[in-house]
């Protein structure tokens, strides 16, 4: 948990463009966690969740709010990806968390920010909010 945050803390800092000697430390730790993480780590499809219960999971919408307001998963709160971390402490860990945005990508990178951070409960809503539309409209 430790190394997780001091790694979130050397990624931060070596994203935004202030590493110095510890450029090097940061890139070291990511590569370790990649090493051990799957290719689909941390996904979650549509049908993987038709036989849960979705009151039990809480879902959050990464897109801008001007297309939360427009459409959203039913009970889902929004949190723009690039505030994931100033918004985290609203962010349960004793539950289920599904991230989606559009596609995928926004919430993958909201995904990676939160496991660096110490998160293990959030998973992304694989093909995202358009896979999610489709599908409950053909049903």
């Amino acid at each position: 948990m430790k190394r997780l945050r001091l790694l979130t803390l050397m990624l931060l800092i070596s994203v935004s463009g202030l590493a110095s000697a510890d450029e090097e430390v940061a890139l070291e730790h990511i590569q370790s966690f990649l090493d051990f993480a799957t290719y689909n780590e941390g996904a979650i499809t549509r049908e993987q969740l038709a036989s849960t219960d979705l009151s039990q999971i809480q879902f959050i919408d990464t897109r801008p709010a001007e297309q939360y307001e427009m459409s959203h998963i039913p009970d889902a709160m929004n949190i723009d990806w690039r505030e994931i971390l100033t918004r985290k402490d609203e962010i349960p860990q004793n539950k289920p968390v599904v991230l989606y945005c559009n596609t995928g990508l926004a919430s993958s990178k909201a995904q990676l920010i939160l496991r660096l951070s110490g998160y293990e409960n959030v998973k992304v809503l694989s093909g995202g909010y358009r896979e999610w539309k489709a599908t409950e409209d053909t049903q």
